[in-house]
């Protein structure tokens, strides 16, 4: 099938368009009125039979240092939320690439899509060779450490180093967890709001203590689901589901050959199907204070940086503690 090629800049001036902490303001499928925080373009892909629009930012620092970075997101989120991670990056000289994944943020979302994190890292792939990239680093957080695990294992010779945040998938949650099709997920998308999402980070995420800046990807997500095309976005979210639940990429950590950072909030405790489990088996599932360290002596040729009293998103609820190993590693 011909692959359809093209880039296009998008131009964004709305700012603003959430209220603080009380009600998200309506969002389009493609975020068209959310702002991100560089400019974003635009990868056309013909896949699966249909056009679909790979949005992402490309940022060079003034000083470039020849050294590149692409940063994966994690399945609740999108490109905009690596906004400081992308200035220190640049500020540092190294030139930083961030997609919204098929089905995120400001990309397409499918009416029909058979998502693996194999497509996913091949429509990545075309995006870096469209930008003519041919070495870089590869971080990944949450979700989006399952595609980098599987993007460096499929490109080997592309990926220079290999950075895991908080991943998910470090352990196979089919092994304690009844499956549930596709049509569940659904139906469990289509009753979330901005009070549930909300509840599921600060649980979560956060330990139950909320800060403000937080405020902005809950509403994210609660603005999508006041559009009345929501049920696009909840199906293409249910079909994510499946795809992490179903295909792990743990058994295969001691096949990556490249330098591995691991960069792990101890106290996060995620992990997919919780609700479907008893409390006893609850209570074994996302120790990531011993999920980390198994991980670690799993790849080889791999650090372990744990920061304690941390949660889900090391860049975002302790930027500083997360950025200098970061950086660290990125020089050696």
């Amino acid at each position: 099938m011909k692959k359809i090629i093209q880039i296009t800049l998008i131009t964004l001036t709305v700012s603003g368009v959430f209220a603080q902490d009380k009600h998200s303001l309506w969002l389009d499928l493609e975020l068209s009125n959310y702002e991100y925080p560089y400019p974003v373009a635009i990868l056309n892909l013909n896949i699966q039979g249909q056009d679909l629009n790979m949005a992402y930012m490309d940022v060079m620092p003034e000083h470039h240092n020849g050294k590149n970075i692409i940063l994966f997101h994690g399945k609740n989120f999108n490109g905009a939320y690596w906004k400081t991670t992308i200035k220190a990056l640049t500020n540092e000289g190294f030139r930083v690439i961030v997609p919204d994944q098929i089905g995120f943020g400001k990309s397409s979302k499918p009416q029909h899509f058979h998502y693996t994190f194999q497509q996913l890292a091949l429509n990545t792939k075309t995006l870096l060779d469209t930008l003519k990239v041919e070495k870089t680093a590869v971080l990944g957080h949450s979700m989006g450490g399952m595609l980098a695990t599987r993007f460096t294992l499929m490109y080997p010779e592309v990926t220079e180093k290999l950075i895991l945040e908080n991943p998910i998938g470090l352990e196979d949650w089919k092994l304690k967890v009844p499956y549930k099709p596709v049509e569940w997920w659904y139906s469990n998308e289509l009753k979330k709001n901005y009070k549930g999402i909300k509840k599921y980070q600060l649980t979560n995420y956060y330990d139950n203590t909320w800060k403000s800046e937080y405020d902005e990807w809950v509403n994210l997500l609660a603005g999508w689901t006041l559009n009345s095309d929501y049920k696009t976005i909840a199906w293409n979210n249910a079909l994510t589901y499946d795809m992490i639940f179903t295909q792990p990429v743990l058994y295969e950590f001691k096949n990556i050959t490249t330098p591995t950072l691991l960069i792990i909030g101890t106290r996060d405790r995620t992990a997919l199907g919780k609700p479907l489990v008893s409390e006893e088996v609850k209570q074994t599932m996302g120790l990531y204070s011993e999920l980390g360290k198994k991980t670690q002596k799993e790849i080889p040729n791999s650090e372990l940086v744990e920061i304690e009293n941390v949660g889900h998103l090391p860049h975002i609820e302790r930027f500083e503690r997360f950025i200098k190993p970061l950086l660290k590693f990125l020089k050696k």
